[in-house]
C-alpha cells in the first residue's frame, strides 16, 4: 500500500484545540468489525458496549513536562529542547531547536541555572544526545521549569496541565499523551469496574516517532522509532483469564495495542515482559490479542491511521473518517473517540 492511500481531507476547524469538559462528554463513534454499522454516541455511553468479563487494558504512562527553554552558554543564544527519552540516568535523547546551535560539545543553561545540558552526540536522524546536570532529581527539576509538550497542531493555551494526562497516569516517561485514555474520568472507570469489567495496566512511554510523518511512498519501508514498554505479570495473567472465560480484551489506545501485540506469542498468549518495541502495524497484520480498540481520530497518512486500518479494515476505516468529517467530529489529541468492536 502507498502512504497516499491513507490521506483524507480534514478542515482545520475540526482539529480540537481544547479538551472536552467534562472528559467523558466527548463524542464516541462506535464501529462494528462484522458489519458496516456506525453509531454516534457520547463517550460516557461506552458502558453500554462493555460486558461483564471483558477487560480494558490502558497505558499508565505519564507525560513529563519535556519542553524546556534556555540559552547557549557561550553566546546567550536562545534554545529549545524537547526531551524524547531517558537513555540512562542523566543521559537523554532530545530534539533541539534550532539544531545548528546544538553541535557536539555545546553547553546550555535552563531555568535560571536549575538545569545544565551538554551535547555529547548526534543520532542519525539529527536528534541530540545530551548529558543533564541538576541539583535535584531530573523529574523534579522538569516539573519546575518544563512545559507540557503539546503537539504543534494545538495552538491554544492549555490552562490545566493535568488535562494532557490520563486520570490513571502513573509512570513518568512519555513525550506525548496516550490520548485515547483522556476521555475517562475516575467516576466512569469506577462504574465500568462495578459492571464486572476488569481494568489492566501496561506502560509504553510514547515517543515522537509514533507521530512522525511517513516519508516513504511504500508503507512497508517505513521504520518506527523504538519505545520502552512494560507488561506486568498481573496484566498478563488478567488477559489470560479474560480469554479463558470468553471475555474480550479491549485496548485503550494505539500505544496499548502496540504493547500487547509486541509481547504476544503465536497463539495469542501475552507474557510479562519489559523492553523496547518498534512494531509497525499496517493492513495485513495478524492481530493475536485484541478483540476491541478504543482510539482517537488520527492524522492523515500517519502510522496510527494505518494501525486502525489494519484492525478495522482499510475501506471501512477511510469511510468512517469521511463520515467523521461530515458529522463534524473533533480530531486528534483533544478530539473525539472511536470504539471498534
Amino acid at each position: 500500500m502507498k502512504t497516499s492511500d491513507f490521506y483524507y481531507n480534514l478542515p482545520d476547524e475540526l482539529i480540537a484545540q481544547t479538551p472536552a469538559e467534562p472528559r467523558d462528554s466527548s463524542r464516541l463513534m462506535v464501529l462494528s468489525r462484522d458489519s458496516d454499522r456506525i453509531e454516534h454516541r457520547r463517550f460516557s455511553d461506552i458502558v453500554e458496549y462493555l460486558h461483564p468479563g471483558d477487560t480494558l487494558i490502558v497505558n499508565d504512562s505519564r507525560v513529563i513536562p519535556a519542553r524546556i527553554y534556555g540559552t547557549k552558554d557561550d553566546t546567550g543564544a536562545k534554545i529549545e529542547f524537547l526531551l524524547l527519552r531517558q537513555i540512562e540516568n542523566n543521559i537523554w535523547e532530545t530534539l533541539a531547536k534550532p539544531g545548528r546551535k546544538a553541535r557536539i560539545g555545546a553547553s546550555f543553561t535552563f531555568g535560571d541555572g536549575l538545569l545544565h545540558a551538554k551535547v555529547i552526540d548526534v543520532t542519525e536522524d539529527g536528534n541530540r544526545i545530551v548529558e543533564m546536570t541538576c541539583s535535584e532529581n531530573i523529574y523534579t527539576t522538569l516539573e519546575k521549569i518544563g512545559r507540557m509538550p503539546l503537539p504543534p497542531y494545538i495552538t491554544a493555551e492549555l490552562k490545566d496541565q493535568e488535562r494532557y494526562q490520563t486520570v490513571y497516569s502513573n509512570e513518568l516517561g512519555s513525550a506525548a499523551a496516550p490520548t485515547a485514555g483522556l476521555h475517562f474520568t475516575s467516576e466512569l472507570l469506577d462504574r465500568i469496574e462495578q459492571m464486572g469489567v476488569d481494568i489492566g495496566y501496561v506502560t509504553l512511554h510514547v515517543g515522537l516517532g509514533t507521530f512522525r510523518p511517513v516519508k516513504v511512498d511504500d508503507v512497508t519501508l517505513h521504520k518506527m522509532h523504538s519505545e520502552h514498554y512494560e507488561v506486568p505479570l498481573r496484566t498478563a495473567e488478567l488477559i489470560r483469564r479474560t480469554k479463558e472465560r470468553g471475555g474480550r480484551v479491549i485496548a485503550v489506545g494505539t500505544t496499548t495495542c502496540r504493547t500487547l501485540e509486541s509481547v504476544a506469542k503465536e497463539h495469542g498468549e501475552v507474557v510479562a515482559d519489559e523492553g523496547f518495541t518498534d512494531i509497525f502495524i499496517y493492513p495485513g497484520f495478524k492481530f493475536r490479542v485484541l478483540d476491541g480498540l478504543l482510539t482517537n481520530f488520527h492524522l492523515p497518512q500517519s502510522t496510527l491511521i494505518m494501525l486502525v486500518s489494519a484492525f478495522y479494515g482499510y475501506d471501512k476505516t477511510m469511510s468512517a473518517y469521511r463520515t467523521a468529517v461530515e458529522e463534524r467530529y473533533r480530531f486528534f489529541s483533544f478530539g473525539d473517540a472511536m470504539l471498534i468492536l
